[in-house]
C-alpha cells in the first residue's frame, strides 16, 4: 500500500494584470510570488521549490 504525504500546497491566481503563486508547505511556511509574466512567476516558485526540497 502507498502512503501519500502533502509536501506543499500550491494556490495560483491572476489578480488584476499579475499572476499570484503562494506555496504554503511546513519547512517553508507561506510564501507568494507575483509578476505579470506567467513564465516568471512558476519559474520563481519552482527554483524555491527545488531548494527546499533538496535539502529536506
Amino acid at each position: 500500500m502507498a502512503m501519500e504525504e502533502i509536501l506543499c500546497n500550491v494556490e495560483l491566481v491572476k489578480e488584476n494584470n499579475d499572476f499570484v503563486v503562494r506555496i504554503q508547505s511546513d519547512l517553508g511556511g507561506v510564501r507568494e510570488y507575483k509578476s505579470m509574466n506567467f513564465e516568471e512567476v512558476l519559474d520563481q516558485m519552482v527554483q524555491d521549490l527545488q531548494e527546499e526540497f533538496e535539502t529536506f
